[in-house]
């Protein structure tokens, strides 16, 4: 790595970061600079300011970068409907590139010549963070601590923590929490009894959702409004986009809304097991194939949902950056000019339901789709259409 003067970390204040801090100081004898994201994780950030600064950091940022977040990496995600292996609604995946570039800003307005970040060496978040940084800055240098200490276990770093006087929190047993993330999207929580997959993780896991079962007995209905692709209000009211996903959040985990326990292939090559809460996402995603059902044409729609898995993939494997990733972002934001209008759901006990979509721009016609009687469509014409489509499968047929 050659001489390190100066390090921007992504900092969270939690066990692993700080524990990072000071190592970075004694390892590398370099200054540190902070940054730590107001993602909407919803803890207290001020702690993380004093546990710097009794480090002895001078440079501390702690910036509130939610509606950024949202706007510029959640919305454009969510015009994709970008789900990966199915099911994850990429929570994580899609912070990563944020604070890789807040990261690389800092870096440049404090004279640092790296970056570090606690991401650890089996997991994806050490990809996301670095394959972003490069894109940013191919100059950079950025040190990944888990690839370079000898604590190579929990237990280690808390021994460490414990020798240096650096507070661990406690979770509700009394023991060292599970892996967490959190931010405006989702939670995210591993380890610990979440390593079986057999293993039914506790009501304690979960942080943002109540249980379906326990849900009320009656629905919400609210309807989304929505303008080029992206919601922009919620029950008639203008909202903006940290407000919205905000709010579904609140309306999704009373009820039940967004639980999702997932085995994923991670970009390294091994499954890992997790348990994610996204109340606000599975809304959201409901609500956009919704109103995209009505307003966007059916080859449109098709050409879309066979670039999603590629598109997921790409945010879930670090390379928000990449000319792909940002060649296909142009190709589905043009699908969405026309996507607006507004989805009425019923929540109730676990589900997002659709009961009504309504647009200007839609393409739905009454009069071609009835029963009744009508004059714009002529059943006869289907005749040809079949005999044209069948032909090959006819002549297939013969030959065989």
């Amino acid at each position: 790595m050659g001489d390190i003067k100066k390090v921007v970390l992504a900092y969270s204040g939690g066990l692993d970061t700080s524990v990072i801090l000071k190592w970075l100081q004694e390892t590398y004898n370099c200054e540190v600079v902070t940054f730590t994201a107001d993602l909407g994780q919803g803890e207290e950030l001020e702690p993380a300011r004093k546990k710097a600064a009794a480090c002895g950091v001078k440079d501390i940022y702690i910036e509130d970068v939610r509606e950024e977040f949202v706007s510029d990496f959640v919305f454009p995600m969510f015009r994709a409907n970008a789900v990966y292996e199915g099911v994850y609604l990429l929570g994580t995946s899609i912070a990563r590139p944020l604070i890789s570039k807040r990261l690389i800003e800092i870096a440049e307005e404090t004279g640092a010549d790296a970056v570090a970040h606690g991401a650890t060496g089996k997991g994806n978040d050490q990809v996301r963070f670095e394959l972003s940084c490069y894109a940013l800055n191919p100059d950079i240098k950025v040190i990944a601590p888990w690839r370079e200490w000898d604590l190579t276990s929990r237990t280690k770093l808390i021994d460490f923590a414990e020798k240096h006087q650096i507070p661990i929190a406690k979770d509700k047993r009394g023991e060292a929490p599970f892996s967490v993330d959190a931010n405006l999207l989702h939670t995210s929580s591993e380890g610990k009894e979440m390593e079986d997959p057999w293993v039914a993780p506790g009501e304690h896991v979960y942080q943002r959702i109540v249980s379906p079962m326990a849900a009320p007995d009656e629905a919400t209905e609210i309807t989304i409004e929505f303008k080029k692709g992206d919601a922009v209000g919620i029950n008639g009211q203008k909202m903006s986009p940290a407000e919205i996903l905000t709010k579904l959040n609140e309306l999704g985990g009373a009820n039940g809304i967004g639980r999702l326990d997932l085995v994923e292939g991670r970009f390294v090559g091994m499954k890992s097991r997790g348990i994610y809460e996204t109340p606000g996402g599975t809304i959201l995603l409901t609500a956009h194939r919704a109103i995209e059902s009505i307003t966007l044409d059916r080859g449109a729609m098709h050409l879309k949902d066979e670039l999603m898995p590629k598109y997921a993939e790409l945010i879930y494997n670090g390379f928000w950056f990449s000319p792909e990733r940002e060649m296909l972002q142009a190709m589905i934001d043009k699908s969405q000019e026309h996507v607006e209008g507004t989805v009425r759901l019923s929540l109730y006990k676990g589900n997002a339901i659709v009961t009504g979509r309504e647009s200007a721009k839609s393409l739905y016609s009454l009069e071609h789709v009835t029963f009744e009687e009508d004059s714009v469509y002529d059943q006869r014409d289907a005749e040809g259409f079949i005999k044209l489509n069948a032909l090959r499968l006819k002549l297939l047929n013969k030959q065989r």
